[in-house]
């Protein structure tokens, strides 16, 4: 089992026809669905034909419960709690180049306290995901701690995803790598901007540090993994597709190495279509 603690939200992604003009109209695919990091790493995990939970506070609205339908359709098992909070939603704006910006609202997802936590969710589980984003903010941070030492406690292993630059500089380098420090990782997935914003050698934060560098690949180990070449198109869930199919190897005995080349190929896999999750 891999279970993965934090944000199940509405994913809205728009892909213009050509550049964007203010004050005007601006023809574009739009399309609706499912996002957060924690959820599209349970997706990508279980079309990988792992077993996957998610851990999520979610809005007692039409929108959560509609979320929660469609990720059990993909074979997840999604621990919900409820909430009067609102579901989180995500616009996700596509440039040409497949680039992405994002304009977030976590809704009910940061509000997951301790005392909702059941021990059973977390019996027999191997592997914890964690986003970065279920590190900043109280009281989801406090719940998130607990489910790392269940987790840990019957001998699972502990992933953490740096999740976004922006939010390490707002939450704190220095206080990141406390953090890290404190929790000892087992794996640690990370892009390019990430590592430049943690400002600090990757080396003793992690046993086995990924470094996501896009279209070319990822590292592990200082050793490059070139990805296979695509037409890419949405980049959107890609590092979550590379996590879970890192993760999924790792636990089934690859080695580092083995892993990363199994991750970028999912991964490659995942930019040639819109949207954060497997089709």
């Amino acid at each position: 089992m891999i279970l993965s603690i934090g944000d199940l939200v509405l994913d809205v992604t728009i892909v213009p026809e050509g550049p964007l003009r203010a004050d005007d109209d601006n023809p574009a695919a739009i399309t609706v669905g499912g996002g957060g990091q924690a959820a599209n790493f349970c997706a990508w995990a279980a079309s990988l034909g792992e077993p996957a939970r998610l851990v999520a506070q979610v809005g007692d609205d039409e929108a959560g419960r509609l979320l929660v339908a469609q990720l059990e359709t993909l074979g997840v098992d999604v621990r919900a709690v409820w909430s009067a909070q609102p579901t989180g939603a995500i616009a996700v704006l596509v440039g040409p180049n497949g680039e992405r910006t994002m304009a977030t609202q976590r809704g009910a997802s940061a509000g997951l306290q301790a005392d909702d936590l059941r021990r059973e969710w977390f019996d027999g589980v191997n592997l914890i995901h964690v986003p970065a984003y279920s590190l900043f903010e109280d009281p989801l941070a406090k719940a998130t701690r607990a489910a790392i030492a269940m987790v840990r406690g019957g001998g699972g292993l502990l992933a953490i995803d740096l999740s976004s630059a922006a939010g390490l500089r707002q939450y704190g380098p220095a206080r990141m790598v406390e953090a890290l420090k404190d929790l000892a990782p087992d794996l640690m997935f990370a892009t390019l901007a990430e590592v430049d914003a943690l400002a600090a050698p990757l080396g003793g934060l992690a046993k086995v540090c990924v470094v996501k560098h896009g279209a070319a690949g990822c590292s592990v180990d200082g050793k490059m993994i070139p990805a296979p070449p695509v037409d890419e198109i949405d980049a959107t869930g890609a590092g979550d597709a590379l996590a879970a199919a890192f993760c999924s190897s790792y636990l089934r005995g690859a080695s580092p190495a083995e892993a990363a080349r199994h991750a970028v190929e999912v991964a490659a896999g995942a930019v040639t279509h819109v949207g954060a999750r497997p089709t």
